[in-house]
């Protein structure tokens, strides 16, 4: 179970990213952030794996308290949380079977992540991976000669090469195309289905509906909306978005 108690992010200036936010998060939810652009919904995320510091409060995955661990310990906690990301972050230039290796160098020596030396099982595991998401066939490609969705999900069978707890995605199809996207979000949904946590930022409340077993809605870095997507009403839906915004919500 993840719990976040009063989280709270102020960026220099005094501007708040996050304020007072308070969630529960139980072992097989898939989650979906939604709300507009500058909400909270990236700092949320970032926050939970100490990508972003939290200013104050505390965030607790699996009785482990995330806020206070340090070193070591918190190279073991980002172990167990998968992150991907909008624009992918792979390296181009290498293959697909690589990119996903990388995904093991937190279980591997210093000299070993330096060289990008892994053993038999990592080779397995890695191909396993891509056979998941589909892309066996690809392993030896040059990630860059991959269309976007298929440079997502490489990014997810990477993440999974950490064999994480939860998984964390950031606005994970944004600069994806609606075909596409919705081809990403089914390889995610399935792995939910398959037992893992997932906590998805996404910006149309229509995927949310799809995917999400459960909406969470910031507004101004605040918690304004936690429940089921078939909650989220006209009014509900204008309260997040703006009263204008009903007229651009979109498949």
């Amino acid at each position: 179970m993840l719990l976040i108690e009063h989280l709270v992010k102020t960026y220099p200036g005094g501007v708040r990213g996050l304020d007072d936010v308070s969630l529960e998060v139980h072992d097989g939810e898939f989650v979906v952030l939604i709300g507009l652009s500058g909400s909270g919904k990236s700092t949320l995320l970032r926050c939970v794996n100490r990508l972003v510091e939290p200013s104050s409060g505390r965030i607790v995955l699996n009785g482990i308290d995330v806020t206070a661990a340090q070193g070591a310990e918190l190279r073991r906690v980002r172990r167990g949380i998968g992150m991907i990301f909008q624009q992918f972050n792979l390296v181009k230039r290498a293959t697909v079977l690589t990119n996903v290796l990388t995904g093991r160098l937190g279980y591997v020596s210093p000299w070993q992540a330096t060289l990008q030396h892994f053993g038999e099982q990592d080779y397995r595991r890695a191909l396993a991976n891509l056979e998941r998401v589909g892309l066996r066939d690809r392993a030896r490609q040059r990630a860059d000669r991959l269309s976007g969705g298929q440079q997502q999900r490489v990014a997810i069978a990477r993440a999974l090469m950490q064999e994480p707890r939860i998984m964390l995605a950031d606005e994970p199809v944004a600069s994806l195309d609606p075909a596409t996207s919705h081809s990403v979000l089914q390889y995610l949904q399935q792995i939910n289905r398959d037992g893992m946590t997932v906590i998805c930022s996404l910006h149309f409340l229509s995927l949310a509906r799809t995917y999400g077993t459960r909406v969470v809605a910031l507004k101004g870095g605040r918690l304004i909306f936690d429940g089921l997507p078939s909650e989220i009403d006209e009014g509900r839906f204008q309260a997040i978005y703006g009263e204008d915004a009903i007229e651009v919500e979109i498949e």
